[in-house]
Order: structure tokens, then C-alpha cells, then sequence
């Protein structure tokens, strides 16, 4: 017996055939299918949601196309440039940016994958976005801690993640350590514990990881360095050691040299070696603010696939001649 959304589904990829492989108008589709043209909108629009649908749009060789391959062939990387009117504000800059990604992401998650997760600013916004998709045995696992020494972290964390798994069907795992360990000791300590292995063992298949990148300096603040992750000698070393950015709380300067042991000995999330190893990276920045980290994060071979902010594109092109 077919349940209700079962039928609503079969009904919105039969609206979808006629409407997107054979050209009938909504009117010809109510007729057809004896309902109303209201409700033919309301079938297209929900195969739309649930991935029955992708619409994939070809630019003619245009100057955000011609910015793409610039940085394609510069950085060896996939590049996808996000139009914004001028005078955006950094706000709606992340929010047109985060739409264009979850979009393209769905494309690239498939059945059988570990998706890795870094929380923050950029994937919290996201996850607001992220279209369903009909996927099976997909695992979504977060790859650093998120508490601090005023929150567990998990509700913030487990939220954007919550998000993905929903739209995906996928199973959570969540990674409940600090985000910096006090000591780098008692990091090593909780690393042998089994809840915690099986946590890292997962994060070890991961074949497709997502990730946005923190900064020190960023107009909007990314969460790390507005929520209590740090002490004043922390910040100390942010400035001394001249660190540019953060992908999941590990840190590195212009160069992507990351040998700063203060602070990455202590973190929970995977060095830069570990995520230079996972197939996929797929990255996403939206803010001028955060042009050295973008810089550093190339420069440490981070990135395969970049989503980024058209004005911050054209800046990256114009300081790497």
C-alpha cells in the first residue's frame, strides 16, 4: 500500500516528465493529470525540493565564467563565482554565497559517501539552504569539537549537522570534545577512549569534507573568534605566530605552513596533512575580509572545489599575478 507521500512523490516526477522533457505548459499538465494548474505548481516545486529535479545552468563565456577558469587554472581547483550587486553588505554576501553552495554540494553527495562537516558561520548558513536529496547509507560527521568553557557546543554544532542529515536521510555523528584542549596531554588521553575512536574512525572515511574558513580579522566574526574559544594568550599567539585563518580550528598562516604547536597540538580538529589526504574539499567563502585566509588555505593545497563571492574572486585574482 503506497503511503501519501509515496503517491505525492510519484505525482511530482510524473508533472516534472511532462513538464521539463516534453514541453507541456502547467494548464496541459492539469488536464492531463485532472488537477488543478495550482497544484501542478505545487508538484513541480516539491520535485524541485527533493531532488527529483536539478536545474544546472551554463554560462556563455562571460567575465564571472572567464574569473572561474582563471582561478581553475591558477590554483589547479574547481571554481564557482557567486554574483552580488554592489554594495551588499558582508551579511547578504554569506547568505547569496551559502544558497549557491548547499546547492551545488547536493549535486555532489551520493549514496555510500562520508560527508565531513567543520561547524561555523558559513556552513550554520548553510544548512539553512541545503535541498533534500534522495541518498542512502550517507553518514554526515563533524570534524572538530565545538565546546568551550562555557558551552557543550552540541546544540550549535548539532544543529547544522541535524540539518544536513535531514535533508540527506543520513546518520549524524557528532564529535562532543572541546574545540581546544587545555592541554595537549589530555587531547592525547581522550583520543584513546573508545566513544571517542569511533568518532575519528569515521572521520577517517571521509570522502567528500565541507568546510568555510575562519579568521581573525573577518567583518562578520567567524564563531571561533567570537565565542569564547580563546584566552588573551591565545590571541598572543593568533598574533605572533601571524595567523591568517582556521579550517576546522586548525590554524596557518599566509604560506599554509601550520607548525604552530600552541595552538593546533591542542586541537580537535584534522591537521592539514589528514585533510590534504580526503578526495574532496570542498570550500566556501564569501567575505573580502577573509581574502589572506583564502590565500593561506590555497597556498596549504586545502581546496579542490571553491565557492566563492564574486568581489572576493576578483580580489584573489588581482593580489596572485
Amino acid at each position: 500500500m503506497t503511503t501519501q507521500a509515496e503517491e505525492r512523490s510519484r505525482d511530482a516526477l510524473r508533472a516534472a516528465q511532462l513538464y521539463y522533457m516534453q514541453d507541456l505548459t502547467m494548464d496541459a499538465i492539469a488536464h492531463e493529470m485532472r488537477v488543478s494548474r495550482s497544484s501542478v505548481s505545487r508538484l513541480l516545486q516539491h520535485a524541485r525540493d527533493v531532488g527529483l529535479v536539478t536545474i544546472s545552468i551554463s554560462p556563455p563565456d562571460d567575465a564571472r565564467g572567464q574569473m572561474a577558469q582563471r582561478i581553475a587554472d591558477r590554483f589547479g581547483i574547481t571554481a564557482h563565482i557567486v554574483p552580488t550587486p554592489p554594495r551588499t553588505s558582508e551579511a547578504e554576501r554569506l547568505e547569496r554565497t551559502a544558497l549557491t553552495a548547499a546547492r551545488i554540494l547536493a549535486e555532489r553527495v551520493e549514496s555510500s559517501m562520508t560527508v565531513g562537516v567543520a561547524w561555523g558561520s558559513t556552513l550554520s548558513a548553510m544548512a539553512r539552504h541545503v535541498p533534500q536529496k534522495d541518498v542512502h547509507d550517507t553518514h554526515i560527521v563533524q570534524m572538530n569539537g565545538a565546546a568551550n568553557v562555557r558551552t557543550s557546543g552540541i546544540p550549535y554544532a548539532g544543529e547544522i549537522l541535524s540539518k544536513f542529515g535531514a535533508a540527506w536521510s543520513s546518520s549524524v555523528h557528532q564529535f562532543p570534545v572541546p574545540a581546544l584542549f587545555d592541554d595537549p596531554r589530555t587531547k592525547q588521553a581522550m583520543w584513546r577512549e573508545r566513544s571517542v575512536r569511533s568518532v575519528l574512525e569515521i572521520q577517517q572515511r571521509v570522502g567528500l569534507f565541507v568546510f568555510g574558513l575562519g579568521s581573525p580579522h573577518a567583518d562578520v566574526p567567524s564563531h571561533v573568534y567570537s565565542g569564547d574559544y580563546f584566552d588573551e594568550r591565545d590571541r598572543a599567539v593568533i598574533e605572533r605566530e601571524g595567523v591568517v585563518g582556521d579550517c576546522a580550528t586548525v590554524f596557518y598562516r599566509a604560506d599554509g605552513s601550520s607548525d604552530i604547536p600552541e595552538l593546533n597540538a591542542r586541537s580537535s580538529g584534522p591537521d592539514l596533512d589528514t585533510v590534504r589526504r580526503i578526495p574532496r574539499r570542498f570550500c566556501v567563502v564569501s567575505s573580502l575580509s577573509k581574502l589572506d585566509g583564502l590565500r593561506g588555505a590555497l597556498a596549504a593545497g586545502l581546496v579542490t572545489e571553491l565557492v566563492v563571492e564574486e568581489s572576493l574572486a576578483r580580489r584573489l585574482l588581482s593580489v596572485t599575478r
